[in-house]
């Protein structure tokens, strides 16, 4: 009999987890690896660094989802390097031997080299830092309780969110809703008027991808609920004390958010002629690396220039996906010794909510804003969700949060510092 042709996919994400469902019970052999053992839904982490979800609602164990599978096998490690000559991929738990190999990585946290916002500001790129950062959120209205000092109070009680992408708009909604509904209740003894939360943005708009009644819209939304927006204004540095605008401007604030852009991840043996700005690895229309054969990349990391988009793709989940499935469909092909499919992104548009009946959508024809926006991205991100049982969790979850203004999510759990040895 044939060998079985092994695939290894590198990244749980949206890419790498449905490259693997659409591998399921073919004839392929499918490693897949991560470093962490379940999926995140990424765009819900804003949720859980303000205490509206919990961690387990947007988390998917992969065992869980390849319970039936009869050819994918995850492994639990860190990726280290690849060596294309040798088709072999090392890693944290041992050296694996692949026919074909897909990097679906993804992205982390650009600081853009500056070493001051990297040690003071906290990012938001995965399920451990949005809890660590629900925890600084909630510690900080404990410090403010027990804070005499009007100047120290408002330099805690600051908030600076840098990005004013839909990560930015998304959080800085959710913190200005914790003000005006969840506080004044669990604090009775304190006033929280002085809570600032600011939102920064180099370039001249909020959203500033999408149409423009939609960034109108929402920097209106903003500023209704409190938010300070500042567009056109450049980050300098932050010293865990001071953020510095470019323009001369200076802000006093504990809590620095950095939701201002991401830069691909790197692993060793991929040659710099492959990569390109972004740290983004430069693919053909069918997602394979041209420098390396018989690698592939999909998703956040991969750099493809097509008619429609010159200048590569979004950075997007729908990307992702699409990408994914075409590539799964590709690699069927490739086993029939059938001609390839090239890979085109086709719009379903964008969306971002803002705040509780405030929300815009942008559509390949059309755009709209407010209640029935909210809905909508409520609907298409409870479709999202991988498992029954989480969107109904995340449905009862908002319910509830939707007729009392209110959750009970509010549970500060302090990381252990006792270090066992064994």
């Amino acid at each position: 009999m044939e060998t079985q042709k092994r695939i290894i996919i590198v990244g749980a994400g949206f890419a790498g987890l449905t490259l693997a469902e659409d591998l399921e019970n073919t004839g392929y052999e499918v490693y897949l690896i991560d470093r962490n053992n379940y999926h995140q839904f990424q765009p819900l982490l804003y949720q859980v660094a303000t205490a509206r979800l919990e961690p387990a609602s947007i988390s998917f164990p992969l065992r869980k989802v390849f319970q039936r599978s009869k050819n994918v096998k995850i492994r639990i490690a860190d990726v280290l390097s690849v060596e294309a000559d040798k088709k072999c991929l090392k890693t944290s738990i041992g050296d694996f031997s692949y026919d074909y190999l897909v990097l679906a990585y993804g992205c982390r946290t650009n600081y853009f080299g500056n070493k001051d916002l990297e040690h003071c500001a906290f990012p938001m790129k995965s399920v451990p830092e949005a809890i660590q950062l629900r925890n600084r959120i909630l510690q900080t209205f404990e410090d403010a309780v027990i804070t005499k000092s009007p100047e120290e109070l408002q330099y805690i009680l600051n908030f600076v969110i840098v990005g004013g992408g839909p990560t930015g708009v998304e959080l800085a909604g959710a913190l200005a809703e914790m003000k005006k509904n969840i506080l004044p209740k669990d604090y009775p003894d304190k006033d929280f008027s002085k809570l600032t939360v600011y939102l920064l943005e180099g370039s001249p708009n909020v959203l500033n991808a999408m149409s423009d009644d939609s960034k109108k819209a929402s920097r209106k939304y903003l500023e209704q609920l409190g938010v300070i927006v500042k567009t056109g204004t450049v980050v300098e540095n932050y010293d865990g004390r001071t953020v510095r605008l470019k323009n001369g401007e200076t802000i006093e604030a504990k809590n620095v958010i950095w939701a201002a852009g991401v830069t691909g991840n790197q692993i060793e043996g991929i040659p710099e002629t492959a990569i390109t700005r972004g740290n983004r690895l430069v693919v053909n229309r069918f997602n394979e690396i041209e420098t390396l054969k018989d690698v592939f990349a999909i998703g956040d990391i991969a750099y493809m220039t097509t008619p429609k988009y010159v200048n590569g793709h979004p950075q997007l989940a729908a990307v992702a996906n699409e990408q994914a499935k075409v590539l799964a469909k590709n690699f069927k092909l490739l086993a029939k010794n059938k001609p390839l499919k090239e890979y085109e992104y086709h719009d379903k548009g964008s969306m971002a909510t803002i705040g509780k009946r405030k929300a815009v959508v942008d559509l390949p024809s059309f755009s709209f804003q407010g209640r029935f926006a909210w809905f909508t991205w409520m609907f298409v991100h409870l479709m999202l969700i991988l498992s029954v049982k989480n969107k109904l969790t995340i449905f009862v979850n908002w319910a509830f949060s939707y007729f009392s203004n209110d959750s009970t999510l509010r549970v500060l759990i302090k990381p252990v510092t006792k270090k066992v040895d064994n």
